[in-house]
């Protein structure tokens, strides 16, 4: 099986005036279709850095990084964002949702950038967010939305494009204990039913629900560990 994700030598130095901050040296990392990694390390490590490259949201400075079968890693940026629109989707720690739409319409967005007609969008998002329990809320806005409901909102705008994988960066991070676990069992459920979900996390406990956890350190991997079987690589 090909991996989903494969990345061979991938490193992000950022220029500041004469200084050059190393934010990743050298990661060596494949993602295969339906696993539930959670991408972990202190802050520094590198993890946020190499969330934005598999996101799409920056390019490496060196490094090849192959998505979905497809060559990313030196596109133009227009070409970067017809791959985030279409292959990834994004959940956010602060959720992202634009305040004058109704969870509908902020779950069918994505859709509108596709360009698919009006009446296929709002049958898809409140399919999306029927699957996040949370269809009798179609129409409330995020202020009428409690914290916990507004990331159900986000996984549900994440998922409505049938991407290759969902990248949640810090889904719980504004979430009282309770409702994150309840955020993380979500992605549990999305994981069975056959998606593809890389989670970056600081929380130790949040990490120990995905099935493998890398470990990131100065800019390197330290550990890559499969929960379910044996250890990968150190």
């Amino acid at each position: 099986m090909n991996p989903i994700i494969s990345i061979r030598d991938l490193g992000k130095t950022y220029k500041m005036g004469t200084l050059e901050v190393h934010a990743l040296k050298s990661i060596d990392l494949d993602i295969y279709k339906n696993e539930f990694v959670a991408l972990i390390g202190p802050s520094g490590s590198g993890k946020s850095t190499l969330m934005n490259l598999i996101g799409c949201l920056d390019t490496p400075t060196k490094g090849d990084f192959i998505l979905n079968g497809m060559a990313v890693s030196n596109l133009e940026d227009s070409e970067l964002a017809e791959i985030r629109n279409k292959q990834i989707g994004f959940v956010f720690q602060t959720f992202n949702l634009l305040p004058r739409l109704t969870a509908l319409d902020n779950v069918a967005l994505p859709l509108v950038y596709a360009g698919v007609p009006k009446h296929l969008r709002s049958e898809k998002a409140l399919k999306v967010l029927e699957q996040v329990g949370l269809a009798d809320r179609a129409h409330h806005k995020p202020n009428e939305l409690s914290g916990g409901e507004s990331q159900r909102v986000a996984i549900a705008r994440a998922l409505v494009n049938d991407p290759a994988i969902i990248l949640a960066d810090e889904p719980t991070g504004n979430l009282d204990s309770k409702t994150s676990y309840e955020i993380i069992a979500i992605f549990k459920q999305l994981h069975l039913a056959g998606n593809t979900i890389i989670l970056v996390t600081h929380e130790a406990d949040i990490a120990e629900r995905a099935e493998r956890i890398v470990k990131l350190i100065d800019g390197l991997i330290e550990s890559d560990i499969n929960r379910v079987g044996s250890k990968l690589t150190i």
